[in-house]
Formats: structure tokens, sequence, C-alpha cells
């Protein structure tokens, strides 16, 4: 980290003992990630154009966005090197809580990365064999689990959460929270995974919600904060702040190329690593309840394609013809195939997404 680094010389320039807060290295990180995005990312696309390393549009989705076969993808890359550099600077490595986002956002990175390159190089149309996929995010909620469990500093919540609007009240599930921790990563990779359809629209809200993980990360790692909200005290769990400061950065750096009409797409390089960063976030902070709230577009999505599943199956067994729900799934394909445009869908995702944010936080104080 910068400061350990520079600490020998806060005795000689006082100015760097700024970088003792939090506060100060979490608005450091956001900038940075911020600035990173910036100058990386015109080269990045370059690279991804050169190596024709585009996205594949299937059949299945709506016309209107066979205009954008070959477009960039696997942008999700300038995501994770304008996180990790600032992280690396800026956060405290040996603490328990940055080794394991960092843990969980890299393991899933490489997952993504290895099924955009199977779809984008070798030309696999399906990309890794979703049992595969689906194998690494239920190993990673285990290893999380098994470091939860065995670690001094979560000993007092470690099989516990939070329940919004309740005061001091947490559920504890015992040795029922490795499937809880399980199904929060692999239900929240995948959520992401499924939102991000259109331009703009997973980077947008995952920068909203990371803000919001920014601020409950911060508070539950202030004793005097955690107390006066009659929020969970988790000591060294501020460090979390710089983390997901960084991360609020780099989405909205990369929102820059991914705007409509995007330069790049984030692949699931991208989506999935941030599904996996903000589950893990909402484990970690005992807040696996509440993102149900912050992350609720995400879930509205993922539940828009559970429900279409479920429905046509149903219904193809008892009339013998499958019937949908809606015009197509995820949801923002329905209001897209309504007549909607894809900035009207997008914009209007983003303000539900603000205000779920901003209910999320009133419940600290509606108990």
């Amino acid at each position: 980290m910068l400061y350990e680094l520079l600490f020998p010389l806060t005795k000689h320039l006082s100015f760097l003992n700024v970088f003792q807060y939090i506060t100060a290295r979490a608005a450091f990180a956001a900038i940075t990630a911020l600035l990173i995005s910036f100058i990386i990312g015109p080269w990045i696309i370059r690279k991804l154009e050169k190596h024709q390393i585009g996205e594949e549009i299937g059949n299945r989705g709506p016309e209107s966005h066979q205009k954008k076969r070959g477009t960039p993808t696997m942008g999700g890359i300038i995501i994770l090197l304008a996180v990790f550099i600032p992280t690396l600077l800026f956060a405290k490595l040996d603490n328990i809580y940055v080794q394991i986002i960092i843990l969980a956002t890299v393991w899933m990175g490489l997952i993504g990365f290895l099924d955009d390159y199977l779809k984008t190089i070798r030309k696999m149309k399906d990309g890794l064999v979703a049992r595969y996929k689906l194998a690494g995010q239920i190993i990673l909620g285990f290893i999380i689990s098994y470091i939860i469990f065995h670690t001094p500093e979560f000993a007092a919540f470690k099989s516990s959460t939070s329940v919004p609007f309740f005061k001091n009240l947490e559920l504890d599930f015992g040795l029922l929270y490795p499937l809880i921790i399980v199904l929060v990563i692999t239900g929240y990779s995948n959520a992401v995974n499924l939102s991000d359809g259109l331009d703009g629209l997973a980077a947008g809200l995952l920068a909203i919600a990371f803000t919001v993980f920014s601020a409950i990360a911060y508070i539950s790692g202030r004793v005097d904060f955690s107390d006066y909200l009659n929020i969970i005290y988790l000591p060294g769990a501020g460090e979390l702040t710089i983390f997901t400061a960084a991360l609020t950065g780099a989405c909205i750096g990369f929102l820059w190329f991914n705007s409509t009409p995007a330069q790049v797409f984030m692949g699931d390089v991208g989506s999935l690593s941030m599904g996996a960063a903000l589950g893990t976030l909402s484990v970690l902070l005992k807040k696996e309840l509440l993102l149900f709230i912050i992350g609720g577009v995400f879930v509205w999505e993922a539940t828009s394609v559970v429900l279409q599943l479920t429905y046509f199956q149903y219904s193809k067994r008892k009339t013998g013809e499958g019937k949908r729900l809606f015009r197509m799934a995820p949801i923002h394909h329905h209001f897209e195939l309504s007549g909607w445009p894809e900035t009207r869908v997008v914009i209007r995702f983003w303000i539900i997404g603000l205000l779920l944010a901003l209910f999320s936080l009133t419940t600290f104080k509606i108990r």
C-alpha cells in the first residue's frame, strides 16, 4: 500500500498524514479509478477491435440489437484494472475484508474471461459450459464460507445477517450460512450478467450500488457511527470503503465508453466479476437481505427470467403450447419490444435503482 511505503516520511511531510484517513484514501481511489478508466479505455478498445474480439448478437434478441454486432466486448478488463491499481495503492492489503473481496472479484473475473475467450476467440457459441461456470461460483462461495468460519475477525457474527427495518435484530443461519453465501454470490453474479443487455444499464446500476456500499462499509467500520445507526460493528470493514470507491469510479469511467451507442461491452469478465463483488460485499457487511433493495433492479431482471422460463414450461405441460408472461426476458427487453427506446429503458431503470438505493439508506433510521 502506498501509505505504508510513505509512512516513514510523515514525520517530515505532515500532509502525508491524510492517507491515514479512510475517507481520503477512498476519494483518491475513486478518482484514480476514474482516471485510469479514461486513460486505458481507448487503448483497450483499439486492441479488442484489432483482434476482432466483438460481440455476437443472437437472433433471439430484439431486431434493433443487430446493429451492435461486432462491438468490442471483454471491456470489463478496463473496470478490473481501474479497480485493482488504486486498491493496491490505497488499501491495506493485509486486511482480511480486502483480501476476500479481491479473491471473489479476481476469481469470477477469470471465469468470465475464460467464457468470453471461448465465445469470441475460439468461436464456441455458448462459451464456457454452464455447469462449469456454476461449479466455479459454488466453489468460490464455499471458499469464502470457510474463511469466514475460520477467521477470528468474523467470530462474533460469522453466520448472522442484519434484518432491515428492525433495530438490533440479527438472523443467525448457523450451519446453513455457507449455502446462503453460495446463493448470494451465485445469484447476484448471474443477475448482473443478465442485466448487461443494454448500453450502460449494468454499469450505471453498479455504480449506484457500489456507492451505497461505500457508505455502509465506512459506517460499519466505525464504532461510533455503527452504534448510532444500530448497524453491526465490524472492526476492519471500513477498509472495504477504498475498494468500493474504486469500483464506483471504475464503473463510471467505463460508462463513458459503454453509454449509447456503446463503444465497448463489459462482457462476462466484467458482469460476472462485478456481480460477485456485489454479492460478496453484502456477505462481508452482513447486508444480504438489504441487497434485495440496493440491487432491486438486478433482482427484478433475474426474477423475470425465472418467471418466464417457469411459466413457459408450465403452460407447455398444461396446454401443449408454451406461453410467455413477458414479450421477452430479461425484463428490459420486454420494455424494448413494447416500444420504449433503449435509452428510455436504461435511464428509467437507473432512476429506479437510484430510488431503491436511497430507500435502502433510509432503512437505517426507519426502525
